[in-house]
């Protein structure tokens, strides 16, 4: 399964509008539970989130239960959170050749957030 970086901003901003900070029902439409599951396995690997691999050898995928953001989760939602400033990132990414990685698609919008600020 390839890692859908618009998903990863759906889960992460899903979560964060949580009322009371917990996850452990993230449901984002139009996505499978297998999807969301392995999904949730790599934010709990980049450190988005915390929560519990619950993978077993019968698993179709890697899988996770996500139970709340971490603080580098909260802050790449604060990045990501701008419609505009997302599509913008995806823009230069898709005209760039369409690959980044999670660390350059993090400085990617905090550069596109810090024009904003006006700050050099």
């Amino acid at each position: 399964m390839k890692r859908d970086l618009d998903l990863i901003r759906k889960m992460v901003l899903t979560i964060e509008e949580s009322e009371s900070g917990w996850a452990t029902a993230l449901a984002v439409e139009g996505y499978t539970p297998s999807q969301l599951g392995y999904h949730a396995y790599l934010l709990l690997d980049a450190g988005l989130a915390k929560g519990a691999d619950i993978s077993s050898h019968g698993s179709k995928s890697p899988t996770a239960l996500i139970t709340s953001l971490t603080w580098a989760g909260h802050e790449f939602a604060d990045a990501a959170r701008d419609d505009t400033r997302w599509r913008k990132t995806r823009a230069i990414v898709i005209e760039k050749g369409g690959a980044i990685t999670f660390e350059l698609l993090r400085q990617l919008l905090t550069i596109l957030m810090k024009g904003a600020f006006h700050l050099p």
